[in-house]
Order: C-alpha cells, then structure tokens, then sequence
C-alpha cells in the first residue's frame, strides 16, 4: 500500500529542485505532486503536478466502503426475516447499491471540503511555501527522502495512506 509524505520548499525553484530529485530516485512522475498558494498554482506550476483542492477522492472511497458495508448490512438482516424473501443475489445487490450511494453521498461532501493536506497545512501554503508531496511504499520512499534533504526540502508531519494511487 503507498503512503503519501509531504514536503516544503521555499520557492517554485526549490520546489522543481525537489521533484527532479525524487524522480532521480525513482519516484515516477505521477506518484509527485506540489500544493501551493491559488496565485503560485495558476502562474507557475505544472497542471499535472498540481494536487486536487478537494477531498473528493478520500470521500468516495469512504463512502464506498461505509455504503457497502450499510448495504451488505441491510442485505444480510433482509434475508434473516423470511417474508421479505430477499436472496444471496439480492444481498449482492444492496451491497453495491449501498456502495454506490455511499460514493455519491461522500463523494460530494468531498467534493465541497479541502483536500486533507492543504487542511493540515494551511499556514506554511498561504505563507508562500511550495509543498512537495510523494506517494510510494515505505522501501521506494527512504532514498526519496534522502533526496529531498540534499534538495533543501523540510519533512512535516503528515503520513497517510494514498487514495487512488
């Protein structure tokens, strides 16, 4: 499973410093991102490596393992009552219903809240700092980090399992 670590940098130049010697490590390109102030993103920044301002994927995967289990829930107590003659199949079937209203529900709640790192480190963006953020398994992340110190880069405390990737 990849974890997802961030990283600051001072200025957009540190910031592409820090990216090409997580790429030097073996990070590929799509597991890097940077998060930084609106007026930085839209000036300066590549739009693929821009982080998503929303937490809309986090939510849908929330809401896609609560519905299913609500669902799977309802589906297995159905079954238990005998008038309502719900089968196996039909157990099923609620399952991905519950999973698929769950995605949607949580999906655009998500969709309306800021992404958990720009939450968390709302200060260091609007102070000007560029924030790189990686995502890999914990061997593939030790020379990245080793990278990103020589790079001037500062670790923050953020660890959290990567959704979607």
């Amino acid at each position: 499973m990849k974890i997802r670590r961030v990283y600051s940098t001072s200025s957009l130049p540190a910031a592409e410093a820090a990216v090409r010697a997580v790429r030097s490590a073996g990070i590929p390109d799509e597991d890097v991102s940077l998060v930084a102030r609106g007026d930085i993103e839209l000036q300066a920044m590549p739009e693929h490596q821009k982080e998503a301002p929303t937490d809309f994927k986090h939510a849908a995967i929330r809401g896609a393992g609560i519905g299913g289990a609500t669902g799977l829930l309802a589906g297995l107590v159905a079954v238990a009552i005998p008038p309502l003659g719900l089968t196996l199949a039909g157990v099923a079937l609620t399952t991905l219903g519950g999973a698929a209203i769950g995605t949607w529900a949580s999906s655009m709640v998500g969709a309306s809240l800021p992404d958990p790192v720009r939450r968390k480190f709302e200060e260091e963006i609007e102070s000007g700092r560029i924030l790189v953020v990686i995502d890999g398994e914990k061997e593939s992340l030790a020379p990245a980090e080793a990278a990103l110190r020589e790079a001037g880069a500062v670790h923050l405390p953020y660890e959290d399992a990567s959704a979607l990737s």
